[in-house]
């Protein structure tokens, strides 16, 4: 077990800039040295990121943790031999899916018989459908093309399982319940969570409470055999009760955080994805996909069940998650067949739905394996090893309290309350000894249960897991535990512009066609017929969106992503006829978007003999590809003389925070096409001598709010950078709109700077101009991905915001990756730490905001718990020294220790956030825990605690004017009121603890009805005990005179807790104080 490790309490942050917390930080002086501050390699505690730490790592904290209840407090930590088992699993299935499907059918079916109602419908019968499930989930499983074209191809099983290519499925309820009968659902029976059971079972195996039930038993039999049982049950059966009473409350705790973590499980996994449904493209759960389905799959998509391929365009396949083989499969009409849970790691295509569910392999391996919901998070690391130190002197006190109540006992120094001498040599009966050296023993693992703060590292889980609940209400879904807080040191948030700053509603506003701009961009009146012709086959064919036109005469609908559909929109009031296009020009190969190249391409075949390739993308790169354009009148004309002024157009629009997008094309011919499908997959569409057909300037207006929430983020210490793909003259408008940046004159190299200029520095000079970077354009990933990479060796902890596939390496590096829910891709969120659900950068702000209030909080929780800790080890360990008796007894150190562990985590560990968290820098990632504010205040409280209770123990009789009353009685009624008043110190105290550097600590506390039920439940259940409860928690009635005492004693730390922070604090943390001469010891014993 490592002692030497700073445990949380030390100072260990690079990269904190922090002046004034909420729970009591204080910036460190710019003095101190990097000795000072560096990671310390001896401390398995210190780990300032969790994410992407190694197994070894993870290990080594763990073992140097000293722990009293493993099961309990390594639940939510990651299973280091979890890729091992689900590598195992995976293997499994795919060697035996025909046996343990069928298992699984037969369990289903029990199930359905006895009403269960599984999570998962098994298909009944095939009905009206032509192809069997068996055969179809034989053909797909065995990946058998022969099998397909005994069926007639693609197009023929189409027709078989009575869709249509073009138009899948019909958007019919009972159309839907009729092939989920015939061929099941897209789902599978989950692993059940554990049940409240489980988790009574994990909080009884604490070593110190089966250590009290052992004594409790021994105690009760002792009892009933000397004093019979009316009277003899008390001692033991009160200490069985209270005991159990913690393992009830602490299991419904942490059954109620189970629940919330399972809830958050289930969000994760209800992907939504598009489908053709009635010739319409709509938006649906993954769970609702039917055999049958036709589905269009774009680069980042998730493959949402079994298929086979209809047609596609450079169609790569990421297969690892099903084979464990990382490699890129591509697939065309010969490798047709495509499995669930693997991703489009390239091109474009769609796909006919054959196997849903445990139909799939993928379903097969979900249903045997369980969601893991474990992870580490530095704080919990940290925390533990808070838990370990406080632990350690815990248990030295235990066992100085236990020898010194022994060495009194058997020196015939310890007396009963009526002054009876317990053990006089030669009188005392055995059973009197054993019976009060149980009484002694327990006391003593009592105080250990006290003082080992074993739910402090839970009170992370806890407030996390609040955390989380709430934050899904302000649109960010967690799937990583450690983002949470981690988001609270967050000093810098790199964040994309398009729908995260703007609103992704697209327009577009101006257009320049044939070779001048056009007065209303909707308007074809004055346009030649060929140059219309070209740009609505352009806009057509060169889209992944679609437009369907209702037969009813209802309004049009348009889907694809905001630009495309902003180009649709106005191709199709120029009069485009985009179903016509399609069926009468075919696309024999496709470039699809690139966010590298910044533009994507078709080769389309006119009729039998005429190709045109048509290229979209950014303007000013499309336009340097172009040779001529064509006119007014039609004819092509050559650009040199027209280059400036669509270079002027462009820079003009995109000033005007316009996002410019060109349309060109250019003759092919036919006998250079490659006619061999492998040659032809390989082709690379030319992409030069183009004619420029036309520019439009789409319009996305920023969001309401984004200027305030970039101020908030800037007021708390968090720089906004903006990184777009967009021109730069665009990024630049929208910043200065978006308050990113100030003025005009701040848009300057390399405030401002282009990706291909920030990407040819060298790594040193990146990371000097790095700093400096406010607004990135025309940047690729990989650029964002080496700002990442260079914010973070300069000590930054970076959100980064992200919705492409090519965006996952730079959500991955970031501390923080942050995906967009509504436009981001399924490996984008895969990648990533966070899904921002609405894409707005309001939430981001939003998550920053609960990060540190996750800090706050658990900050708030330690400095209660340790007040109530030392408090509670000094008033015990000077008594048993001095007297030899302890006042408080082991029911009611049990009671001490539901109020300050599983109560206390509850009432301050679920705190909202204030406004006040955002006034402030952002949290160091190695701040030390224990602030100087928070060593202030709780000094101040455990220093008055131990004062008043010692002064009532040792001089309680004359103060509560008992001197005349039976020596006994005024014992019981001394040990009471130090009970009830310490009860009471820590009722206030919560309030205190609420905010350890302001001055009202009332602020917003009738808001928190949780805080408020907990101090209301806490206060009656100690009347109940004191005036109910007395031979069953050794205490005996209260007179109101001594009641009101009580509360007083406990109503003067709130004048005193104010009184308190009038005391300056030194700027250096203490830890600091505490580091240094460790260092020097170690670096001698190392010379």
């Amino acid at each position: 077990m490592s002692t030497s490790s700073s445990n949380g309490l030390l100072l260990t942050s690079m990269s904190g800039r922090h002046d004034d917390m909420e729970a009591g930080s204080v910036r460190a002086e710019e003095d101190h040295s990097e000795e000072e501050l560096e990671h310390d390699p001896d401390d398995p505690f210190d780990i300032d990121n969790t994410k992407n730490a190694s197994v070894e790592t993870l290990r080594r904290w763990r073992q140097a943790a000293f722990v009293l209840n493993a099961s309990r407090r390594f639940r939510y930590t990651l299973d280091l031999n979890k890729e091992e088992a689900y590598d195992s699993r995976r293997r499994m299935i795919r060697a035996h899916a025909q046996v343990i499907r069928a298992a699984l059918l037969f369990k289903l079916a029990g199930e359905r018989q006895l009403g269960f109602g599984p999570s998962s419908t098994p298909p009944t019968s095939t009905g009206d459908f032509e192809v069997e499930l068996e055969k179809l989930v034989s053909m797909t499983r065995n990946q058998n093309v022969s099998v397909l074209q005994q069926y007639g191809g693609v197009k023929g099983l189409t027709e078989k399982l009575k869709s249509n290519l073009e138009q899948g499925v019909d958007d019919d309820p009972a159309e839907l319940i009729k092939r989920k009968n015939a061929y099941g659902s897209n789902t599978y029976p989950r692993k059940k969570g554990k049940s409240i059971f489980m988790f009574l079972w994990e909080a009884w195996q604490d070593l110190t409470l089966i250590i009290l039930i052992i004594a409790a038993v021994t105690s009760l039999a002792l009892g009933i055999k000397t004093e019979g049982l009316e009277e003899g049950w008390y001692d033991g059966g009160s200490i069985a009760f209270a005991v159990l009473l913690v393992i009830v409350v602490t299991a419904g705790s942490d059954y109620r955080q189970s629940l919330q973590f399972q809830d958050l499980n289930e969000e994760k996994r209800n992907i939504q994805l598009e489908v053709m449904r009635g010739g319409r493209t709509v938006k649906i759960s993954i769970y609702d996909i039917v055999v049958g389905d036709v589905v269009p799959l774009r680069i980042g998509d998730q493959v949402p069940a079994d298929g086979v391929l209809i047609s596609g365009h450079s169609l790569a396949i990421d297969e690892s998650s099903m084979t464990g083989e990382s490699k890129i499969v591509h697939k065309d009409q010969k490798a047709p067949f495509l499995m669930s849970g693997c991703k489009v790691a390239d091109g474009v295509g769609s796909m006919l739905v054959t196997g849903v569910g445990i139909n799939t392999e993928w379903g097969l391996l979900m249903a045997s394996i369980s969601e893991d919901t474990g992870e580490e998070t530095p704080l919990q690391v940290r925390l533990n090893g808070l838990a370990t130190f406080v632990g350690i002197v815990g248990l030295s006190v235990a066992l100085c309290v236990l020898v010194a109540l022994l060495v009194r006992y058997f020196t015939g120094n310890t007396h009963d309350p009526d002054g009876t001498t317990q053990f006089i040599r030669g009188n005392t009966s055995a059973g009197d000894i054993i019976d009060d050296c149980v009484k002694i023993f327990t006391i003593a693992v009592t105080i250990v249960v006290v003082a080992v703060p074993e739910g402090l590292p839970l009170a992370v889980t806890l407030t996390l897991a609040y955390s989380m609940r709430k934050m899904m209400a302000d649109k960010a879904l967690v799937r990583r535990l450690s983002a949470c807080e981690t988001m609270g040191s967050a000093t810098t948030i790199c964040s994309d512009k398009t729908g995260t700053l703007t609103l992704n509603q697209m327009t577009v506003v101006e257009a320049y066609a044939g070779g001048k701009r056009m007065e209303l961009p909707d308007n074809s009146s004055g346009m030649p017929s060929e140059l219309l012709s070209l740009i609505c086959e352009g806009v057509a064919q060169n889209t992944t969106g679609n437009v369907f036109v209702p037969k009813d005469g209802g309004d049009v609908e348009i889907s694809g992503s905001p630009t495309e559909k902003a180009i649709l929109s106005w191709a199709y009031q120029l009069g485009m006829k985009f179903d016509t296009i399609r069926s009468e020009s075919a696309i024999i190969h496709a470039f699809p978007f690139n966010s590298e190249k910044k533009r994507g391409g078709v080769a389309v075949l006119r009729g039998d003999s005429e190709v045109v390739i048509h290229w979209k993308g950014a303007a000013e790169i499309v336009l340097a590809c172009c040779t001529k354009y064509m006119d007014s009148n039609g004819t092509l004309q050559p650009i040199d003389g027209q280059e400036e002024f669509f270079k002027v157009a462009i820079d003009s629009m995109a000033a005007n925070s316009l996002r410019c997008v060109a349309i060109a094309c250019r003759k092919y011919e036919l006998n250079k096409v490659p006619k061999d499908q492998e040659d032809l997959d390989r082709w690379v569409l030319p992409e030069d001598e183009l004619v420029l057909l036309g520019i439009v300037g789409i319009k996305d207006p920023c969001r309401p709010g984004v200027k305030d929430a970039v101020k908030i983020c800037t007021d708390a210490g968090v720089k906004v950078r903006m990184v777009t793909g967009d021109n730069i003259q665009t990024a630049k408008a929208i910043a200065l709109e978006c308050g990113i940046l100030t003025s005009d004159a701040e848009a300057t190299e390399p405030t401002i700077i282009e990706g291909k200029v920030f990407r040819e520095l060298s790594e040193k000079e990146r990371e000097v101009v790095a700093k400096k970077i406010t607004v990135m354009g025309r940047s690729s990933p990989n650029d964002k991905l080496l700002l990442v990479q260079a914010l973070r060796k300069n000590g930054d902890v970076v959100a980064v915001t992200g919705d492409g596939t090519n965006d996952a390496p730079a959500l991955h590096e970031a501390d923080i990756g942050l995906s967009m829910g509504i436009s981001g891709t399924e490996v984008a969120k895969e990648s990533s730490d966070i899904i921002i659900l609405d894409d707005n950068f309001a939430s981001v702000v939003k998550v920053v905001r609960w990060g540190r209030s996750v800090y706050a909080n658990i900050q708030k929780f330690i400095q209660f718990q340790l007040t109530v800790n030392v408090a509670a080890l000094v008033i015990n360990v000077v008594a048993a020294m001095s007297s030899g008796d302890v006042p408080l007894k082991a029911v009611q150190l049990l009671w001490v220790n539901l109020i300050m562990d599983t109560l206390g985590a509850l009432a301050l560990a679920t705190e909202p956030p204030t406004d006040h968290l955002m006034h402030r820098t952002p949290v160091g990632r190695r701040e030390p825990l224990i602030t100087n504010i928070m060593w202030r205040n709780l000094l101040v409280q455990a220093s008055y605690q131990v004062l008043v209770l010692l002064v009532l123990n040792f001089a309680g009789f004359s103060i509560l004017g008992l001197t005349h009353d039976n020596h006994a009685h005024a014992v019981e009624v001394k040990n009471t009121m130090i009970f009830n008043a310490f009860v009471m110190c820590q009722i206030f105290n919560e309030f205190n603890a609420r905010k350890p550097d302001e001055m009202n600590v009332f602020r917003g506390v009738t808001k928190n009805f949780l805080f408020m039920g907990i101090v209301g439940i806490t206060f009656i259940l100690q009347i109940i005990i004191v005036t109910f409860l007395g031979k069953f928690a050794s205490t005996v009635r209260l007179g109101w005179d001594l009641w009101l005492a009580s509360i007083a004693i406990g109503f003067v730390s709130w004048p005193l807790a104010m009184l308190g922070k009038l005391i300056p604090v030194p700027k250096t943390p203490m830890s600091v104080y505490f580091k240094k001469p460790l260092r020097k010891y170690k670096a001698s014993r190392n010379g």
